[in-house]
């Protein structure tokens, strides 16, 4: 009953004793990619690469010529 709640866009709190409280929430397919371990370490490495400047530009060109667009 509470999970089609959920389904249907409601807000579901789960009451444990006095000072604990749950919200149910719907995963989908994006959470699940960024929970990933694997995705999370390239993202922060991407970011950091970002932040110290080791970037390179790509024209848009080069990018057609390399998916064969």
């Amino acid at each position: 009953m509470y999970l089609d709640l959920v389904d249907q866009n409601e807000q579901v709190i789960v009451q444990r004793g006095k000072n604990k409280a749950y919200a149910l929430t719907a995963i989908t397919e994006t959470d699940r990619f960024f929970a990933d371990p694997l995705v999370k370490a390239r993202l922060t490495h991407s970011l950091n690469q970002a932040e110290t400047g080791k970037t390179i530009t790509v024209k848009k060109e080069d990018i057609k010529g390399l998916l064969g667009l």
